[in-house]
């Protein structure tokens, strides 16, 4: 009998929009004899693999799927308002949006602890989505956005944003349809779902979000200078036809300050790291050699445009020693 979470060798790499709408196809009837008339929750972050499968659930069973989307105050810019826009206003979805921010930053306030701060990220959102889920009447299934390399890399559950799994009081069956796509079969897959490339596309996002990029205790104004920051290295990116050809990037905004001059009067103003790497597979990785022009068009724009920012550095290490995330 042929294992469920194995991929079968006679299955074909889904590489064209072609064989993506046969597989699109396939898994509606397969979500059909599964659900029935059955009610479907997901817990949507955004992020290309949960985006994909409320896309594919939509297209299968429609209003049955309810979407959860928590917004933990650690995201980046824009990317709670996309998913309500994608989502929400354009695919006509049954989706939650929970503000969160101050609940979780509350948490966070003076804890600098790598591992504890991820244990309360985690913790809180399991807390978040089993309040809402409790809301909620008839769910008898929860969708996953587990892929392949998450079977064979753990137990075959995908903790959601890789910060916890859901509590196990909460007993669903699984609906799991990209469970045996790699991450590049399922971004074709987006694609041929409709999805905006900045969806499909999105670069590799830790389940903590930007709080492993404030090194040290959290605080409202470090994170909109990370935030900010953010945002203008992604679209000068984008603008130098680099997005595609960096495999990451972002900024990272440390615990500390340095000194600095504005107005002829001396400020100590935050420090923003720009790091971009290049891995195939995460494993090392190392370090692009960027245009001058660019990375001195994006330490203008931070310097200029982001609110305590006043040094700005480009982390020139590679993985090994470092890693490429800073926490």
């Amino acid at each position: 009998m042929q294992n469920q979470n194995k991929r079968p060798d006679s299955m074909e790499r889904i590489t064209t929009a072609a064989l993506a709408e046969k597989f699109i196809d396939e898994q509606i009837l397969s979500i059909k004899a599964q659900v029935g008339d059955g009610k479907v929750l997901l817990a949507l972050s955004g992020g290309v693999d949960s985006s994909v499968v409320a896309a594919l659930l939509i297209k299968a069973i429609g209003k049955q799927l309810t979407c959860v989307h928590v917004n933990h105050g650690l995201m980046r810019k824009g990317e709670s308002e996309q998913v309500i826009e994608v989502f929400k206003n354009q695919l006509g979805a049954n989706l939650i949006y929970v503000d969160a921010t101050d609940r979780f930053l509350d948490l966070l306030e003076g804890v600098s602890d790598p591992e504890q701060k991820r244990k309360i990220i985690g913790g809180e959102f399991i807390k978040v989505f089993d309040e809402e889920a409790r809301k909620l009447e008839g769910i008898s299934f929860l969708a996953q956005g587990t892929i392949y390399p998450d079977i064979l890399e753990s137990d075959g559950i995908k903790a959601h944003h890789n910060v916890g799994g859901l509590p196990q009081k909460m007993e669903f069956e699984l609906v799991e349809p990209i469970k045996l796509l790699f991450k590049d079969e399922v971004r074709v897959v987006g694609h041929a779902l409709g999805l905006p490339d900045s969806m499909v596309n999105r670069q590799p996002f830790p389940g903590p979000g930007l709080g492993v990029r404030c090194p040290g205790a959290i605080t409202r104004d470090r994170l909109l200078t990370l935030r900010e920051s953010d945002a203008i290295l992604r679209e000068e990116f984008e603008n130098a036809g680099l997005a595609g050809k960096v495999w990451q990037f972002f900024t990272v905004v440390p615990d500390f300050r340095s000194t600095g001059i504005r107005n002829g009067k001396r400020v100590f103003d935050r420090i923003v790291i720009i790091r971009a790497v290049n891995t195939v597979d995460a494993m090392s990785a190392t370090v692009p050699e960027i245009e001058w022009a660019v990375l001195k068009k994006i330490t203008d724009r931070i310097l200029n445009e982001v609110p305590g920012a006043g040094r700005v550095l480009y982390d020139l290490s590679p993985k090994e020693p470092a890693t490429i995330e800073y926490e």
